[in-house]
């Protein structure tokens, strides 16, 4: 086919988000599994916020002047975040989703990056054979779970909105867990009042940029993690991601009503520490 791939302009939105909830839902549909975004202007509305903000860089994919697939690129970290991916159904299969991924690692080794990472679709075959061929190792499967507010508090875990003042204790948190830290990502979750921290003896023992499917979180031990989970007023998306070999917060989780939506595997490519902490990965990473 004849295809021009070039960066995302502000009034793609809409066709890039039609693009990436018909994909979605179709290779969904397939498994009998609920899609990510309930409609396509859902789904523009959230490429509209990646495409205006700064810190993502998008690509998208034109057969004959129509849009057929988009890429992104979540930079606001040293170690770089890939998608959402997206192709159009009836031009899958030739390559485009191929030169889309391309794009994108291209983009991240002229940054020199040390790392990119991604989740996906565990039932989508198709897509985990293509980023194995592009070089990302299975590091572990991830649990999506959905249901309603927990609503309960852990004596000793006191949960409270993130301020400014507490950015300097959750990176070096993050880069004690994980070996770098997130601070742009942070900052962003903190300036939209979506970031919250756990305390524990009078010190910052976890925080969250969401519990839910664009956050990530850390915390010292799985008992901090549970507390920011069971503050959660909602758990925005398809759900929140718990890695599934964490068995005590996987069982506490399900004990408390919430429910498996469907399973992901987190993905990377360059840099990997075996986190060294409790944490729940973002659709990013």
């Amino acid at each position: 086919m004849d295809i021009i791939v070039r960066e995302v302009r502000p009034d793609d939105a809409r066709d890039c988000g039609r693009v990436m909830y018909e994909a979605f839902k179709s290779i969904a549909d397939l498994h009998n599994f609920p899609p990510d975004f309930p409609s396509a202007d859902d789904a523009a509305s959230f490429l509209g916020v990646l495409i205006a903000h700064p810190g993502f860089f998008g690509v998208v994919a034109e057969r004959a002047g129509v849009v057929i697939g988009s890429s992104f690129l979540d930079e606001r970290s040293p170690v770089l975040g890939v998608g959402p991916v997206t192709v159009d159904p009836t031009a899958q299969n030739n390559g485009v989703g191929r030169r889309l991924m391309q794009d994108v690692l291209d983009r991240a080794t002229t940054r020199n990056a040390p790392g990119v990472r991604l989740l996906q679709s565990a039932y989508h075959n198709r897509s985990l054979c293509l980023y194995t061929s592009l070089g990302f190792k299975t590091r572990e499967p991830v649990s999506v779970m959905q249901g309603p507010p927990i609503g309960v508090s852990f004596a000793g875990h006191q949960v409270r909105p993130a301020q400014l003042t507490d950015l300097a204790a959750c990176n070096a948190l993050c880069r004690d867990i994980h070996g770098f830290d997130r601070a742009n990502e942070l900052g962003d979750a903190v300036a939209r009042n979506a970031a919250m921290v756990v305390e524990h003896l009078g010190e910052i023992s976890g925080y969250t940029t969401s519990v839910g499917f664009p956050g990530h979180s850390v915390a010292c031990s799985n008992r901090d993690l549970m507390a920011l989970i069971a503050a959660a007023p909602t758990f925005p998306g398809p759900g929140f991601l718990l890695p599934t070999r964490n068995h005590e917060v996987l069982a506490s989780c399900i004990a408390s009503g919430l429910k498996l939506v469907m399973q992901m595997t987190l993905l990377t490519k360059g840099l990997y520490n075996e986190p060294d902490g409790a944490y729940l990965p973002s659709v990013w990473y």
